[in-house]
């Protein structure tokens, strides 16, 4: 909608517009509150919301690379003179207590203006403003300027240009700024970001940014994020449970990037909107900001309800609440409190995803293998593991962790005792369920079965050591036996062997196993028994057999290590 400008009426008019203020109330809330383009354009915006606007369109117009004018149109009821004069120039003009706090006509919005100051924002921008206005076949158009209102005293006229005129364009409003304060070029991508943070847009209101050559910007909900790379997310439905006083009251998503968000954009906390705009800055509603949480916290939550309270706690430039006022401070330890519990959650998310690439990089299961560590190592490497893993530090160090899974692998004192060959993967299943003396047990048979296939015995436990060791016709030799040494050797395998079956092979296979482990036989004393079998067994390894069973019988079979458990 671009008008040729008319004539300004001539004086006297039986027709004339009046605003009543103190010129220092339009420079303190106008010139200072909205200095800067978003806020201001913001404030255009909720107007056009308010007016059951479906579309507002923005045009930023530059003449050299300096910004010459900015217009805003919307498509909502537009404005009678009467309006004009009752309600657009009154400042401080409460619409709620005056019109009531009603739902529009078209859209069934509530309103969002509550103070009557937010068209001051147009002269934080520009010393001239032309407004242009058509309802229900009539259009209307006046000139605001700064200079004379400032002159003006404490009432200013501004000057009528089109009074009551016919006309067949449709209800809608539009706004031309000229004489712009602003020198810098537009920075049309980021002023449509700002925008996009300040409403929860839908598809019955919808605001475009274009520009002289024709580029146009949607500004919407999507825009908010777009920058940002999400990791997670959470639906109010998920951390507001049934029966909370704010069930229904509070909605919203509150998002995780993957990587840091950084700290300039205005994007790190949760924003919280009322009726569709921004009432409180981000923020994180905890009482310390230091948590490594929340450089990748965001997100949005509306929370309407405040806009029905007796007292007004929304600050004047929509930025934060009153959160000093008592009818807030539920408010808030709840808002604190799901902070806390999605930060819990985020920490156990990017855990398991963290692992989950480690896997894929490293192919060890990482939680897993922690878990299997003795306290005093697993911290430690814990500790080693995080640092290697970290931001983009994965796949340079997946060969670190590698190396280091081979220094400390899973159930490392199983494997730092160095067993021998016969027990190591026979017994693995057992002690790794937690199954100390059923280890221990198995290694003792493994013992004897060696032996009887070696000898073709078929005797079993001190029987076996005693006809296999007889220190006058032994059946094996792990020595020559013709010195002292080679003597000693030989009694000393005999004697260690009926020590393994006497003080524990015997006593294991004869006691019910839920008496001696777990509280009588610890991992200790399971390691310690498989030692002793792996030294026995590394002694056979380079024995001589003096004599076998003329009529061999097959040696009992050992059982089969049992399925594996989780521990």
């Amino acid at each position: 909608m671009t008008d040729t400008p008319a004539a300004p009426v001539a004086s006297p008019s039986p027709f004339s517009l009046e605003m009543k203020f103190d010129p220092r109330t339009v420079e303190h809330l106008g010139v200072r509150m909205y200095s800067t383009l978003p806020p201001a354009l913001a404030e255009l915006i909720s107007n056009a919301y308010d007016a059951d606007a479906g579309l507002v369109t923005i045009k930023l117009s530059e003449i050299s690379g300096v910004p010459a004018s900015v217009s805003i149109f919307d498509d909502g009821c537009g404005m009678s003179l009467e309006d004009i004069n009752n309600k657009f120039l009154i400042i401080g003009r409460n619409r709620r207590q005056q019109g009531g706090d009603g739902s529009t006509v078209k859209f069934g919005r509530l309103p969002t203006g509550k103070k009557g100051l937010g068209k001051l924002a147009i002269f934080g921008l520009a010393k001239t403003i032309e407004v242009t206005t058509c309802k229900e076949g009539m259009k209307n158009k006046f000139k605001l300027d700064w200079n004379d209102l400032m002159a003006s005293g404490s009432i200013y006229r501004p000057q009528l240009l089109i009074i009551n005129e016919s006309t067949p364009d449709p209800d809608g409003t539009t706004i031309d700024l000229g004489s712009l304060k602003r020198k810098s070029p537009f920075d049309v991508g980021a002023l449509a970001d700002s925008i996009s943070r300040m409403f929860v847009f839908n598809d019955n209101f919808k605001v475009t940014l274009s520009t002289d050559d024709g580029d146009q910007i949607a500004i919407n909900n999507k825009r908010k994020y777009e920058t940002v790379k999400m990791e997670f997310s959470w639906k109010h439905t998920q951390f507001i449970p049934s029966g909370s006083p704010f069930e229904g009251k509070v909605t919203g998503e509150i998002l995780t990037s993957a990587k840091p968000i950084p700290p300039g954009p205005g994007l790190r906390g949760i924003t919280l909107f009322s009726r569709g705009k921004m009432v409180n800055r981000p923020e994180f509603f905890a009482e310390s900001a230091s948590s490594h949480f929340f450089q990748y916290l965001t997100g949005w939550l509306e929370v309407d309800f405040i806009d029905t309270l007796d007292e007004d706690v929304i600050s004047t430039n929509r930025q934060s609440l009153d959160w000093e006022n008592p009818k807030l401070e539920g408010l808030r330890k709840f808002l604190y409190g799901v902070v806390a519990e999605i930060g819990s959650d985020w920490r156990r998310k990017r855990k398991e995803a963290k692992d989950e690439e480690l896997k894929g990089f490293t192919g060890i299961d990482t939680e897993k293998w922690i878990a299997t560590l003795p306290e005093e190592i697993k911290e430690k490497a814990n500790a080693i593991v995080n640092i290697l893993s970290g931001e983009d530090a994965l796949e340079k160090f997946t060969p670190v962790i590698k190396a280091l899974h081979g220094i400390i692998p899973e159930y490392p004192l199983l494997h730092w005792r160095h067993l021998h060959r016969e027990i190591k993967d026979r017994v693995r299943t057992y002690y790794t369920n937690q199954q100390y003396g059923e280890a221990a047990d198995q290694g003792a048979k493994i013992y004897c079965e060696v032996i009887r296939g070696m000898t073709g015995r078929t005797e079993d436990g001190l029987e076996l050591i005693n006809a296999v060791f007889n220190e006058r016709t032994p059946l094996i030799k792990v020595t020559p036996g013709v010195t002292e040494t080679e003597k000693s050797r030989l009694r000393g395998q005999a004697d260690l062997s009926r020590g393994l079956v006497a003080g524990f092979r015997n006593p294991m296979a004869h006691a019910p196993m839920d008496a001696t482990v777990p509280a009588m036989f610890s991992e200790l004393d399971c390691l310690n028994v498989l030692s002793l079998v792996s030294f026995l067994l590394t002694r056979l390894d380079g024995a001589t057999v003096v004599a076998t069973s003329p009529s061999p019988i097959p040696a009992p079979v050992v059982p089969a290590p049992p399925p594996p458990s989780t521990p």
